[in-house]
């Protein structure tokens, strides 16, 4: 045995139902391999940490069988990821680099959702798969891409928590936002987010390592928050003091059996919108109104 090979820590898990995908993002998974639509390899940052996600997994989910295992490192990522393609949300396409459409990146015309029709030239944004997510091929951030869409951030700032990728706050930029900032409490998914940046030359945004609930970033005409249902509920009070006056937060990780918990964090703020794919879902909700102060009799 050649000592040297590096493994990768993972878990093979079957039955994979919804309710268990949900579940996976509280513990810091790194990449899934799925090798059909119930049969999953989940790798994981650390053996600890994929050692944390098996315990509490068995427990809640008696029924799936769930084994520890260590992957030798054969290239696997590449090959995996070799077979992903471009995927198109609206006007935007989301492409990894060797199956990126002929032609320029255009500009999305903002004139808002109503009556739109399906642009001839979608915006293309570029994104490296790597040891995480993001490339548009989870239901979440297709959701929060056509999000997007639906608001016309031209002009706008923008916050996108938990960027991940970068694919989100690479999308605002490209939308016409004034500003756009991600954020990330993992430096790797930062250190990726960079990365994706440099393959859109067109689009500007700051990428920063930080906690959306120890840090400074001020607030944004639009936030962006595809966590996760614990996430957003445990996080509402810090997501609201972001959001400007007149602004809109999008959330989603959230599966429509969290709907009822999550929206009751956010108490006064109004549903804009609402939609959803394989029970995972994105909302748009606004700020209350300021009370209007008493005039003087």
């Amino acid at each position: 045995m050649n000592d040297s090979v590096r493994s990768w820590p993972a878990l093979d898990i079957h039955p994979v139902s919804e309710l268990l995908q949900a579940a996976l993002v509280d513990y810091d998974a790194s990449a899934v391999d799925e090798r059909s639509a119930d049969d999953w390899r989940v790798f994981f940052t650390s053996p600890s940490e994929r050692d944390r996600a098996a315990a509490a997994l068995r427990v809640e989910f008696p029924d799936a069988t769930i084994e520890s295992i260590d992957v030798p490192d054969e290239n696997w990522a590449a090959r995996s990821q070799a077979s992903l393609r471009a995927v198109r949300v609206w006007g935007i396409v989301i492409a990894p680099p060797w199956d990126v459409p002929a032609g320029s990146p255009v500009s999305i015309d903002q004139a808002g959702p109503q009556n739109r029709t399906r642009p001839t030239d979608p915006l293309v944004i570029v994104i490296q798969p790597s040891m995480g997510f993001g490339t548009g091929h989870h239901a979440t951030t297709r959701l929060c891409i056509d999000a997007l869409q639906r608001l016309n951030i031209g002009g706008r700032t923008v916050l996108d928590v938990g960027t991940g990728s970068g694919v989100l706050a690479i999308a605002a930029s490209l939308l016409g936002a004034s500003r756009s900032v991600g954020i990330d409490d993992d430096a790797d998914a930062i250190t990726a987010a960079r990365e994706n940046l440099e393959l859109n030359p067109q689009a500007e945004a700051t990428l920063l390592v930080a906690d959306l609930r120890a840090t400074d970033v001020g607030s944004a005409d639009v936030v962006i928050a595809n966590l996760t249902g614990g996430l957003l509920v445990s996080a509402a009070r810090a997501l609201q003091d972001l959001v400007a006056r007149g602004g809109s937060l999008v959330l989603s990780g959230l599966m429509a059996v969290e709907e009822t918990d999550v929206l009751a964090a956010f108490p006064a703020w109004t549903l804009e919108h609402r939609s959803e794919e394989d029970e995972w879902l994105c909302v748009v909700i606004s700020p209350p109104p300021l009370p209007i102060a008493p005039t003087a009799s």
